[in-house]
């Protein structure tokens, strides 16, 4: 823990108060200390290259993570509450569920930035020359779109991990439960509500949590769906994570780079903070 968390994060920090650039990197430590000026140059200076596009960055992040959580949580509830029904094959139907999660990463946002072209992708041939869905071909990795195009492949990526974790929640619910509920008289959605919902809380307490870290730092599909890196996700598309990334490996300033990374770990350890409370309190009044 020392040498892989604590060490590291104590030096990123110490990197956030020096004047790390292109220039200054071959002395790494021993660049010259500026105090908060990255701090100022990431929140505060209007100049700042870095803080114009540091705002549409977090906005990006908090919509993408607020849609892909959503997203991800839902579909894997809807299919494990399928899945957790007895019927033929369910084990082989399972197994073919888990494959989006199986596929590395890196693969996934390869595979759906060539998906989402605007002439050629298969979305756009899907939606306009199939379905006729659509009048013309939208451009999907540019505008407001591209929310979406970093949204959608996020969550065919993860939402098997839901739907395993919410399906083993399912399978420690007793039967037991859902019989005095027929006797009872009680609908499906009743005993949804009732029994299934208030059962899996401790599953979505931990899913919320995974899905608001993992998805704040998400990075690798957003950056292979732009050229590893080569390509700037614009302004409807980069998160916190790619806007380090390219402040701190493309644009050289390492020093504002470790200074914005900072910032979003005091914001992350606040929010983590904030929900173990409101789960605490939450359990403490059932």
């Amino acid at each position: 823990m020392i040498f892989l968390h604590l060490v590291p994060i104590v030096q990123g920090m110490y990197m956030s108060f020096l004047d790390l650039n292109q220039f200054t990197l071959q002395r790494y430590l021993l660049a010259p200390f500026i105090g908060l000026e990255n701090y100022s140059k990431v929140l505060i200076d209007p100049n700042s290259p870095v803080r114009i596009g540091i705002f549409e960055a977090i906005r990006n992040t908090v919509l993408y993570t607020i849609l892909v959580t959503l997203g991800t949580l839902s579909t894997g509830m809807i299919v494990a509450l399928m899945l957790n029904r007895k019927f033929f094959g369910r084990g082989v139907v399972r197994t073919f569920f888990l494959f989006p999660w199986i596929i590395p990463t890196y693969v996934t946002g390869l595979l759906w930035g060539i998906m989402w072209l605007r002439e050629g992708g298969l979305i756009n041939v899907l939606l306009v020359d199939w379905l006729h869905i659509l009048p013309s071909k939208p451009s999907w990795l540019t505008g407001p779109n591209t929310l979406w195009a970093i949204v959608i492949p996020t969550i065919w990526r993860y939402w098997p991990q839901s739907m395993l974790m919410l399906l083993a929640g399912l399978q420690t619910i007793p039967e037991e439960l859902y019989e005095a509920a027929d006797i009872d008289g009680a609908g499906p959605w009743r005993k949804f509500w009732m029994i299934t919902w208030p059962m899996l809380r401790p599953v979505w307490f931990i899913l919320i949590l995974f899905g608001l870290i993992y998805n704040t730092y998400s990075f690798n599909i957003v950056i292979m769906m732009f050229g590893f890196g080569a390509g700037f996700p614009g302004e409807w598309g980069d998160l916190m994570m790619t806007n380090i990334f390219r402040n701190s490996f493309q644009l050289w300033n390492f020093g504002t780079g470790a200074a914005a990374s900072v910032i979003l770990l005091i914001v992350m350890i606040s929010i983590v903070n904030v929900w173990f409370k409101y789960f605490k309190q939450a359990e403490e009044m059932r």
